[in-house]
């Protein structure tokens, strides 16, 4: 067999299997855990297996009764889509990656020119190839970052759907106001690890967020137990997953995502290559603030308060 065709047949193979992964929240965030678990020192990995756990948890929010008293069906269909079309859309960019990286080990050289049957971006295939010479984790992690979140700009972001979302003004105030966009780390021992970000629109502020949110998952303070969490507690989108270790919970019902969602169908468009506009990446390098990590169990549970008391006066208001 040629070079060449056994190429055309890895690439076929990949774009089988990121489909048949690429299903819904709960399938890209086993996914993610699993290759972590064969691939520690991929670190971006773990990362979006627990962030795409938090996707899965909001878009569940949306199915229990105080978001469905907040919110009317339309609007709740509507952000459910924006989550679902993130979470697809940095799966089918990741995952590819992720994959030749994997047969890139077995084989014992770099295959990541490849990539660009993926339409993954000019970066990542420079970044691939950097980390198979240098092996700097740290810095691979922040370009999966950097590139998912441009990746996610251009596909969600910039869409008619996102934009007709943050237009209604209403809904946009009340998440700000009460922090709603935020990333939960639950732990073994029950206490919470948590970060948020305003003005989730800007590619800047959502870089910022994921380089902050991995010193924080990776921190030796906060991994060992977060990672034990992951292993014991299988993702089902419902936030029981972790509401029964801690020693208060919202008092709401949650329920698996599969329960309460069908599987949903992502027209595939090409995408541009990002990069090919871009000429400041490095400044997105830079360090970091360090800092100490604190669990944040006391400062969640007043956002749910925030929610409840919302979710009373629309009930007082609209009997």
């Amino acid at each position: 067999m040629s070079i060449i065709s056994q190429q055309d047949q890895l690439t076929m193979q990949i774009r089988k299997k990121t489909t048949s992964e690429n299903i819904d929240n709960i399938s890209r965030t086993v996914f993610y855990q699993h290759f972590f678990k064969r691939h520690p020192e991929i670190k971006w990995s773990f990362l979006a297996s627990m962030v795409s756990r938090n996707a899965g948890w909001n878009m569940t929010d949306l199915r229990n009764v105080w978001f469905q008293t907040l919110l009317d069906e339309s609007d709740r269909l509507h952000l459910f889509n924006v989550y679902e079309s993130g979470n697809w859309t940095i799966f089918d960019d990741a995952c590819p990656q992720l994959l030749l990286y994997e047969q890139s080990k077995i084989e014992g050289k770099p295959l990541f020119h490849l990539l660009a049957n993926f339409n993954v971006s000019s970066f990542m295939i420079e970044e691939w190839l950097r980390f198979w010479h240098k092996r700097d984790e740290d810095r691979l992690c922040t370009a999966l970052i950097i590139n998912e979140q441009h990746v996610l700009q251009k596909a969600v972001i910039q869409t008619k759907l996102y934009q007709d979302l943050i237009s209604q003004k209403l809904f946009y105030k009340m998440e700000q106001l009460t922090h709603f966009s935020y990333v939960v780390f639950p732990s073994d021992t029950g206490s919470l690890y948590t970060l948020y970000v305003r003005r989730f629109h800007l590619v800047a502020e959502r870089i910022k967020l994921g380089r902050r949110l991995a010193y924080l998952l990776f921190h030796p303070s906060v991994y060992p137990y977060v990672y034990t969490f992951s292993r014991r507690h299988p993702h089902t989108g419902s936030r029981n997953d972790y509401a029964t270790l801690t020693n208060w919970s919202p008092q709401v019902n949650s329920f698996p995502l599969r329960l309460v969602y069908p599987r949903i169908h992502h027209p595939y468009q090409k995408r541009a290559d990002w990069y090919s506009h871009h000429t400041k990446i490095e400044q997105y390098f830079a360090p970091i603030k360090e800092w100490t990590p604190v669990a944040r169990d006391h400062w969640i549970q007043q956002k749910w308060v925030a929610i409840y008391a919302a979710y009373k006066c629309k009930q007082l208001l609209n009997p």
